[in-house]
């Protein structure tokens, strides 16, 4: 059987231990990349002054609710003193501190703001309005008539410069561009709800006009989603039909013989999307389609995983996951001591579970692109409750159903290419999917869309842990084979994602 593309890429970047010194190689800090985009003609909208506005007015909160919500999805959190520049970190966590993502505004134009493009300029909080002509229409276009683009008045469209990540991580870089930006979305869909707005994920659009409307360099960057953002104040309860956010790609199965640094270039190619698709890539075969019960042993431990949700208020009303997304940092290391059984489940029920968290007006139905692919497995070191062991988790069911019966502290931190992180963590997070079967339904693109929702979930386990006083990290480099052969998952289940939680050194 030929592989796609996408499965080509996958299996080309994978970290093998007798492989990766061969491709590794040692950076040259001069050619590091500036992780910010400047613009050197445009008017400037300072954002600043909002975040103390006393909201005197309905001018000034719809300026305070969109300050916050940028900050809260990508601002600046924290200056970090180094020998040469200093290093600021984000709302959203990023491989090596390299943010390849950029966020850009679009706006149809009203009394607030006037019709345009925008770019976020992280760096001092501001909105550069760089280009004054109305492009609306051609967003829609674009977006194929998304139904959200007919009710929001402003969008957002996060792009990749692609050399921030590759000057590290080479081809491989692509994955963690992706998880990177899940991460970010999943800051915004959380500050959408915290500041009245609710975003709106757009997977399937027209790759080259998106490139275009917003003067990208195609050689060193792209678009990689559209959020139209509906201000709930305005429509309290838009009607957005089911409309495919997410629409399939071609399937390659013909590509040249790529030499290692052009896999990633090439990657972003073949999963563009050039006209509308709207049914599967291929036919799918329902029956072939694992379900849930899948890892439901007749004999295996079964675990309840109901929990009562996080508590996110605090003086105000989310105003805890405010100062939590602001918070938020990686931890560089666990003491190896116990995690509690309630702390793991009320992690996984914000993640998995967001419908239990409406009384606290988060979104009980926030988007993703496609959550039906993707697999979430459980190592257990140090769980207080559980024994030690793989566990698969059925978020339908809410239970763990271990799978194995072993400590894996050792493997782990062999599998995590030696780092601390996976030995000494209470309990690491595999994110995996069947990639033959994701491209069978939604073609190469799918590759995509399973990174940027694996982030997505991610991101949730991060600030669920953080406001749980818990350590965590994401982990994007791994022995991708080793980890299948260690937790006895499937050869076919490709390892999208890792996430470490532990109680912080």
């Amino acid at each position: 059987m030929v592989d796609s593309f996408a499965q080509h890429y996958h299996q080309r970047t994978k970290y093998d231990p007798e492989t990766i010194a061969s491709k590794s190689q040692g950076l040259d800090w001069s050619q590091q990349p500036s992780s910010y985009k400047e613009y050197k003609i445009g008017t400037t909208y300072d954002l600043k002054p909002y975040l103390q506005s006393n909201k005197q007015d309905v001018e000034s909160d719809w300026w305070q609710r969109l300050s916050l919500f940028l900050l809260c999805s990508y601002g600046l959190t924290a200056r970090i003193q180094t020998m040469g520049e200093p290093m600021y970190l984000r709302a959203a966590p990023s491989a090596g501190g390299l943010y390849p993502a950029e966020i850009y505004l679009v706006a149809r134009g009203n009394n607030l703001l006037p019709a345009g493009l925008y770019n976020y300029q992280v760096k001092d909080h501001t909105l550069i309005h760089f280009w004054a002509n109305d492009v609306w229409q051609n967003l829609q276009v674009a977006c194929f008539m998304h139904p959200a683009l007919m009710v929001a008045d402003i969008t957002l469209i996060t792009t990749a410069v692609f050399y921030r990540s590759a000057w590290r991580y080479q081809d491989r870089a692509y994955r963690r561009i992706f998880l990177d930006t899940g991460h970010l979305l999943g800051n915004i869909e959380l500050a959408g709800s915290m500041n009245g707005f609710r975003p709106y994920l757009i997977g399937g659009f027209i790759d080259r006009s998106i490139d275009e409307l917003l003067y990208l360099d195609p050689e060193q960057e792209g678009a990689v989603t559209v959020i139209p953002i509906v201000d709930i104040d305005v429509h309290p309860d838009p009607i957005v039909s089911a409309f495919p956010s997410v629409l399939p790609s071609r399937i390659n199965l013909e590509y040249p013989d790529l030499p290692d640094g052009q896999l990633l270039k090439y990657c972003h190619q073949m999963t563009e999307i050039t006209q509308f698709r709207p049914t599967p890539a291929k036919p799918i075969d329902v029956d072939a389609i694992r379900l849930e019960d899948k890892y439901n042993f007749p004999f295996c431990l079964k675990i309840s995983t109901l929990a009562s949700p996080i508590n996110w208020q605090d003086n105000l009303p989310l105003s805890g996951l405010e100062d939590t997304i602001l918070k938020r940092r990686s931890t560089r290391a666990y003491t190896g001591a116990k995690l509690t059984l309630n702390e793991l489940t009320a992690l996984l029920d914000f993640t998995y579970h967001p419908q239990h968290y409406t009384e606290q007006h988060l979104d009980p139905n926030p988007d993703y692109f496609d959550l039906s692919l993707i697999e979430t497995f459980i190592a257990v070191s140090a769980v207080e409750g559980l024994e030690e062991g793989c566990y698969y988790y059925a978020p339908r069911a809410q239970e763990l159903r271990q799978i194995r019966f072993k400590n894996f502290r050792t493997e782990l931190h062999y599998l995590c290419l030696g780092q601390e992180l996976g030995r000494d963590a209470g309990a690491v997070i595999f994110h995996t999917a069947d990639l033959q079967m994701a491209v069978e339904k939604h073609g190469d693109r799918v590759y995509r869309y399973l990174h940027l929702d694996a982030g997505h979930l991610g991101q949730r386990l991060n600030l669920a842990a953080i406001r749980l006083d818990l350590g965590v990290s994401g982990i994007a480099g791994f022995f991708d084979d080793r980890v299948n052969e260690v937790l006895g998952i499937p050869e076919d289940e490709a390892v999208l994602y890792i996430t470490t939680l532990g109680r912080p050194a």
